[in-house]
Parts: C-alpha cells; sequence; structure tokens
C-alpha cells in the first residue's frame, strides 16, 4: 500500500467539512498510514471524537489535558514529533490566520508550531470567506513557508451559495498527500538491491556450513531506503526477520549459488547495489539428500569456491550504478578493507570488526568506518543498526542535479 508506515497526524478545524475528515482517516488507514487526529474545540462540534476514535484505531486528541482530575496532559511536542506530515483538513480561516501568526491558543496550533515535518492545508469556507484578500494573503504566506495547500473545490456550499471554498475530497486529499512523499523522498524512482543474513550449504539432509549473521543490519538499510523512496530489492539469506514495510521484493534464498543467481539477474536494473550479506566463500564439493549418522560421516569434507557475489558485480557495474560492500573483519582491518574496495571496483565499503565490543553479528548495534573511493573517510560510533542505516543512506542520498 502506498502509504504503508507513513505517519500523518490529521488535523480537524470547526467547519462543516469536518464530517468529511472521517472519510478522509479511513481513506489514509486504507492506503496504509499511520493516523493520529487532533482535533480543535470548535471541531467536536461537528463531529465526535468517538468516531474518528474508531477509524482511526487510537484515542482523539482534543485538549491540553488528558485528564484534568489527575493532572496528566497531552504531550503536543511528542506528537509534532511523531508525524512525517500534518494534515489539517478541513483548515478553517481563522486557524488558517493563527498559523501564519504563530497562535497558540489550541493543541492543534501548538502541534503545528512544534512539529519538525512538513505541513498541508486543505482550507473549507464560504465563498466570500475563501476569495478574501485576507484569506488569500495568508495562503500566499503558508505557501511560501513551504506548507502544501490542496485547493478548495467549486460546488454547493452550506450558505447555500454556489462557488469555490468546498473541501477537496477525501479521496483527491490522501491523492495528494501520496504525490506529496513520493516528490519529497530523495531515493524516490531509484532501484535498489541489497544482500542480506547469512547463506547456509548443505551438507546432508539436515546440516549445513554457515555463518552467525542475523541480516538486522541489511534489513535496517532496506527499510531506511524504503522509506526514502527506493524500490528496494532485499535478497535475503535464511533470516528469522519480517520484511520492512514498503519493501518493494523480498527474495528467499539459502546457498550462495542460490544468491548470486538472483542478485546477477537483478542487478543491471539497478541503481545501487548494497552487498551486506555474509556469503560463504566454500561449500562442499557433495551433498547428501539423506542425515548422515554418526557411522557414515565422511572422514573429510571436500570443499570448492563459491562464486565472488560482489566482484561480480563490480566487473559488470556501469557508469550510472554505484556499488557498496560490507568488511567484517576480527582485528582492525583497515588494509584488507581498502583492498576490497580495489578489488571489487567498489564505491565505498563499510567496515567493522568484531573487536568493537557491540559491533557485528546478532547485536542491534553496530559501529562502522566507511571508506569511499577517491579516499573519504567517515566513522560512526557505537549505534543502533537502524539509526546507523539511516546515516549511512544520507552518505549516498543523490545529490539534486548530480
Amino acid at each position: 500500500m502506498p502509504l504503508t508506515g507513513r505517519r500523518i497526524v490529521l488535523g480537524i478545524t470547526g467547519s462543516i467539512a469536518a464530517y468529511k475528515s472521517a472519510v478522509l482517516a479511513r481513506e489514509l488507514r486504507r492506503r496504509g498510514a499511520e493516523v493520529r487526529v487532533v482535533m480543535t474545540p470548535g471541531a467536536t462540534e461537528f463531529i465526535t471524537p468517538l468516531t474518528l476514535a474508531t477509524l482511526v484505531d487510537h484515542p482523539v486528541y482534543s485538549d491540553f489535558t488528558e485528564n484534568r482530575d489527575a493532572g496528566t496532559w497531552t504531550n503536543h511536542v511528542e506528537l509534532g514529533l511523531w508525524g512525517d506530515l500534518i494534515l489539517v483538513a478541513p483548515a478553517t480561516a481563522n486557524t488558517m490566520a493563527a498559523m501564519v501568526q504563530g497562535q497558540c491558543d489550541n493543541l492543534l496550533l501548538a502541534v503545528i508550531l512544534s512539529a519538525r515535518c512538513s505541513v498541508a492545508v486543505a482550507p473549507a469556507m464560504d465563498l466570500d470567506m475563501y476569495t478574501h484578500a485576507s484569506t488569500q494573503q495568508n495562503l500566499d504566506t503558508l505557501a511560501s513557508r513551504g506548507v502544501m495547500v490542496i485547493d478548495p473545490t467549486e460546488g454547493p456550499l452550506a450558505s447555500g451559495l454556489v462557488g469555490r471554498g468546498r473541501m477537496a475530497e477525501p479521496e483527491d486529499i490522501a491523492d495528494r498527500v501520496e504525490q506529496w512523499f513520493k516528490n519529497n523522498l530523495p531515493w524516490f524512482g531509484q532501484k535498489v538491491i541489497i544482500t542480506a543474513g547469512p547463506t547456509h550449504e548443505p551438507l546432508d539432509a539436515v546440516r549445513f556450513l554457515g555463518n552467525r549473521s542475523s541480516g538486522k543490519m541489511g534489513f535496517a538499510l532496506a527499510e531506511a531506503l524504503a522509506n526514502q523512496g527506493a524500490e528496494v530489492h532485499l535478497v535475503t539469506g535464511p533470516v528469522a526477520l519480517p520484511t520492512p514495510p514498503r519493501v518493494a521484493y523480498r527474495i528467499d534464498v539459502e546457498t550462495a549459488l542460490d544468491m548470486d543467481r538472483e542478485v546477477q539477474a537483478r542487478w543491471p536494473a539497478m541503481n545501487l547495489g548494497i552487498a551486506c550479506a555474509a556469503v560463504a566463500d566454500f561449500r562442499p564439493s557433495e551433498t547428501s539428500s539423506a542425515k548422515w549418522h554418526r557411522g557414515d560421516m565422511p572422514q573429510a569434507i571436500q570443499l570448492v569456491e563459491n562464486p565472488d557475489i560482489l566482484w561480480r558485480m563490480g566487473q559488470s557495474k556501469q557508469a550510472q550504478q554505484k556499488l557498496v560492500g560490507f568488511a567484517l573483519e576480527t582485528g582492525e582491518g583497515t588494509s584488507s578493507a581498502l583492498s576490497k574496495l580495489e578489488r571489487k571496483n567498489l564505491d565505498a565499503i563499510v567496515l567493522n570488526t568484531l573487536a568493537d565490543r557491540g559491533a557485528g553479528f546478532a547485536h542491534d548495534t553496530n559501529k562502522v568506518t566507511v571508506h569511499e573511493r577517491g579516499g573519504n573517510c567517515v566513522r560512526f560510533e557505537l549505534k543502533s543498526k537502524r539509526d546507523l542505516a539511516i546515516d549511512l543512506i544520507a552518505l549516498w542520498t543523490p545529490k539534486p542535479n548530480a
């Protein structure tokens, strides 16, 4: 769903068009968004908080205090930080004027003032109110500050007049929101392939050669890129992790040969490749379709080399493609990582070492050094793999007009 995982704060103000907000909340949820509703006191006279709370499956906020007797308050700052977008629909002339002036006499205005995300308004009012010079000036001011204005439509108004001032239809507003996310995501239109997790090389029907990779770093990168609009192809070895929201394709494989086949088939169409998987370098030359029992075990197991997936990607890399590898070492590892950067024709390599506490396999944290072609070096101290993924993606985000 196009809005899966997007966080939208839906602000509702005191307009007859508030009844449409119920449909809008349901439509945003249907498209996958998480929705929190903040109502002005005037809005509660047109539609009940219970209706909205039922539709979004979360309590509605409408006052600075959640419980006056207990003295608990609604954290407007937390709400402002939670959202990816604040959508005020309907937005009355009074609320937009207050937004321009920076007023803060209700919870919704406080959330807007403390928000770090973008804001959108869908005006709704009578014809003469909408065309009034002060309203038009306020709309121009909001637009100049980066607020997305979803213009009202023409039609019958509550006053009995016919003209412009009707709030846009909920489906049209949801379309605009969806398009806004696409247009404002730096990786929209980019295709990325990511490998993650271990590979398992079968010895017999139940045993395999493998490693301790959990896949957490690769999955965190896939989530970060998908959140920023990329079409992510996640090729993963055997892991116990759910698919991150908005990842376009998840391809589960078992062996290095399986992973190589899937990666090489997709790589020519990609803009970026990130090889985060811990691929087994060797596999048994022969395997058994039955379980070996103690007396049946061979005296020795002959190994053969697996294909070097990353090297093959580097050899076929085109000028418009970028390729990033990972290097896990047990010691300092810089010289080994730099050698890998050159040998495999990479644009960057991410080095981490098991010598650093909290880094490497199984942990939810990681500490890495990024070596880029050209000599640039960036170090990231120990942090969650999710936060690290966001920082890494920022290094490789396409620059405007680049």
